[in-house]
């Protein structure tokens, strides 16, 4: 099978290449870059120099592709105003681009990987791929994948053969996700307090993720959306669980969110020197008793999906990094 394949330069990406080329497809991938994308050209992958703002290149992608996933986007917490307008092309519009490119071209599956997050705040309830955004949402992120995810929707009732996959709060090795930062500090013995202990997260390592987008690939059916979850937790069990992998003593202390709002103002001056984002405002309403949870049930039923549990997952991650103490 032919699949064009857009994010294969990320985290996640880059492991649904890898597992492709390994069972034989051949991959077409989008990239800004073709002379940086050295990993897929050693997987063997063919290579389209181009952005999601290039319809030409993405036409070009999906000739005689017999299927596409449509993994790219912008994930990042705590950006600034200025920021916004490119979030918003690569998620919402860099979305619309690929999927009415893949409809013009005839493919026939495609795969929207969407998020847990485009459910937006679950206050702590656990829900499924019939729950509805609320409307109020806690980050631009947040805003810019419920407006992707509509606009997937909007594709597949145009006739767009084309399932969507929801993973959680992806994490495995070399992540430079927020979780992934807080983990190995807590695995280095460098994290002396835990901020928002209780934001509420469907943790998911990433080698599971891929194999369930390749699951979605082969026998989801079109229209229909998964959630790729794992392990309904929070930020301060993950900590927990990823100092005791680690031999560890897990942080005693919490930071008051209190003094999170306090500094806020000063974000882009204080925030990275506390290794938080330069927009710290958004960094409370996305974390503060918010909670992005979700059941993966249906994509257990219904594609053979499974996950490891978050503390084999944690150890698989900090063994990859070399950061398992002997």
């Amino acid at each position: 099978m032919k699949v064009f394949l857009t994010g294969g330069t990320g985290f996640i990406g880059g492991e649904v290449a890898r597992r492709l080329r390994e069972r034989g497809d051949d991959v077409v991938a989008l990239v800004r870059t073709p002379a940086a994308a050295t990993s897929l050209r050693d997987l063997g992958c063919a290579l389209v120099a181009g952005s999601l703002s290039s319809p030409d290149a993405i036409r070009s992608g999906l000739e005689g592709a017999d299927a596409a996933i449509h993994g790219a986007a912008v994930y990042e917490v705590g950006i600034p105003a200025k920021r916004r307008p490119a979030m918003y092309e690569a998620n919402v519009t860099g979305t619309r681009t690929v999927l009415s490119a893949a409809l013009d071209a005839g493919t026939t599956k495609v795969v929207y990987v969407s998020s847990v997050v485009a459910f937006g705040d679950t206050k702590g309830a656990v829900v499924d791929e019939g729950h509805e955004h609320p409307g109020r949402f806690t980050s631009y992120y947040d805003e810019t994948k419920h407006l992707a995810h509509r606009e997937a929707r909007r594709q597949i009732a145009a006739g767009l053969p084309c399932v969507v996959a929801q993973p959680g709060a992806v994490y495995g090795p070399h992540d430079h996700s927020v979780i992934g930062d807080v983990v190995r500090k807590v695995a280095r013995g460098r994290l002396p307090a835990v901020a928002f202990p209780e934001f509420g997260v469907t943790a998911v390592h990433r080698d599971d993720v891929a194999d369930g987008i390749l699951r979605a690939l082969d026998a989801g059916r079109p229209g229909e959306s998964y959630v790729l979850g794992g392990d309904i937790t929070t930020l301060g069990d993950i900590v927990s669980c990823a100092a005791r992998v680690a031999g560890r003593r897990a942080p005693r202390l919490t930071v008051p969110v209190s003094f999170v709002r306090a500094v806020a103002p000063l974000g882009p001056l204080v925030g990275p020197l506390l290794g938080y984002p330069p927009n710290m405002r958004e960094l409370v309403s996305t974390s503060d008793g918010v909670t992005f949870w979700a059941s993966d049930a249906k994509a257990r039923a219904e594609l053979g999906y499974t996950t490891r549990h978050l503390e084999d997952g944690l150890r698989d991650t900090l063994r990859a990094e070399g950061l398992l103490r002997a």
